[in-house]
């Protein structure tokens, strides 16, 4: 099986600013392009960091309230910096978290979900901007076509265990449910293959009702009678 990658799901035509963009422009820039944060590039063209509507609203954030209806703690003095700035390098978040086309939607989600990303900028070797990819980029494995599901789980799974008994299994998928069915040689094969069907790229949910085939148990324990004509054990 083979995860959808990085390069196939990331937006090529990234907007970006620069260390130096003032604050009004980065504003504008977001405001133009309906995008909430974009990438900060140096003068090599590489993320240095990533700046967002929350990285702005830090500044609104930071002024008094003379109304006195928002009785809200103050920023810290990290927070009271970053609203102080003016240009791109004064208020991103930094350094820039960033992917790579080869890596699969797993490494880049898992990495989003650690470091509580809602994008990373893509990079080639050399740090040099080539995309970004989003949580809604990623979510897109997810409209992949129940037939097309299927027929991976047929080929990719079900087609590489059927040596090990999972010859008469069939897969059945509905609004991207897998559904499994049939019979399998051995027990130890049904969490193998549940878990083989989760990972497929669209996937939303698994279940079995897989039964082991006739003799699969003396098979795998041996019979409890002993071989034919076998007595008891001596004393």
């Amino acid at each position: 099986m083979e995860h959808r990658t990085i390069a196939e799901l990331m937006t090529r035509k990234v907007v970006s600013v620069r260390i130096d963009t003032p604050f009004k422009e980065i504003a504008q820039t977001l405001a133009d392009n309906a995008v909430s944060a974009v990438p900060v590039l140096d003068d090599l063209g590489r993320p240095a960091g990533v700046v967002s509507e929350a990285d702005l609203l830090r500044k609104a954030a930071d002024r008094s309230d003379l109304s006195g209806r928002t009785p809200l703690p103050h920023l810290e003095a990290w927070e009271q910096a970053r609203a102080q700035g003016r240009t791109a390098g004064e208020l991103m978040s930094a350094p820039a978290v960033c992917a790579h086309p080869e890596w699969t939607v797993v490494e880049a989600a898992r990495l989003m979900e650690v470091q509580g990303l809602k994008r990373l900028p893509v990079v080639d070797e050399t740090d040099a901007l080539l995309g970004i990819v989003s949580r809604a980029d990623l979510l897109r494995v997810f409209l992949r076509k129940d037939r097309a599901i299927q027929e991976e789980i047929t080929r990719e799974v079900i087609g590489r265990t059927a040596r090990l008994g999972a010859s008469d299994v069939t897969a059945e998928v509905r609004r991207g449910q897998v559904a499994l069915h049939g019979t399998v040689a051995e027990p130890l094969l049904v969490p193998v293959l549940v878990r083989m069907c989760a990972s497929v790229d669209g996937v939303v949910s698994v279940s079995e009702d897989l039964r082991p085939a006739r003799g699969a148990g003396e098979r795998a324990g041996g019979s409890a009678a002993g071989p034919p004509g076998a007595g008891p054990p001596p004393p």
